[in-house]
This record gives structure tokens, C-alpha cells and sequence, in this order.
């Protein structure tokens, strides 16, 4: 998928048990913050608002590193 790229939070603030939220942004559009729901089995997303930006730090990951499931997911978010 051109221009789409997902991040995770910097090593300062990852929790000890991994990353469990995921950020994707596709071309210069909006920030989306990803995070896996245990009660439903699926990933969610919401729009990151522009005012939090500057607090995040955030490192590009590699699309290998990104759970299948939630591939799925951005793919189908993207599309629409």
C-alpha cells in the first residue's frame, strides 16, 4: 500500500511486555493509534488528535513486525 507507514511508541515508553499499540499514518494524512481489544479479538483504531502529536514518540516499524491480524486490519481501513 504506497505511502502507508505504521510506528510503534519509542523504547522510553514501551511497555516490559512489548508493543501492544501500533500508529499508522498514510501519506501526509492523519495519524491513527491502533490497539488490540482482548473482549472482541480485533484491533481498533482511533484518530490521533493533531494537539498530541508533538508528545509522541514514535519509531518506524517494519511491516514484518506488524501482527498479521492488524495487517489485515490497516489494509481494510486504508481501502475505504
Amino acid at each position: 500500500m504506497n505511502g502507508l507507514r505504521v510506528f510503534i511508541p519509542g523504547a522510553a515508553v514501551l511497555p516490559a511486555s512489548g508493543p501492544e499499540i501500533f500508529y499508522s499514518r498514510r501519506s501526509d494524512g492523519p495519524y491513527y493509534r491502533w490497539s488490540f481489544q482482548q473482549q472482541l479479538q480485533q484491533w481498533r483504531c482511533v484518530r490521533v488528535p493533531a494537539d498530541q502529536l508533538p508528545h509522541l514518540a514514535l519509531t518506524v516499524s517494519r511491516w514484518k513486525n506488524v501482527p498479521v491480524a492488524l495487517q489485515r486490519s490497516l489494509v481494510e481501513h486504508y481501502l475505504e
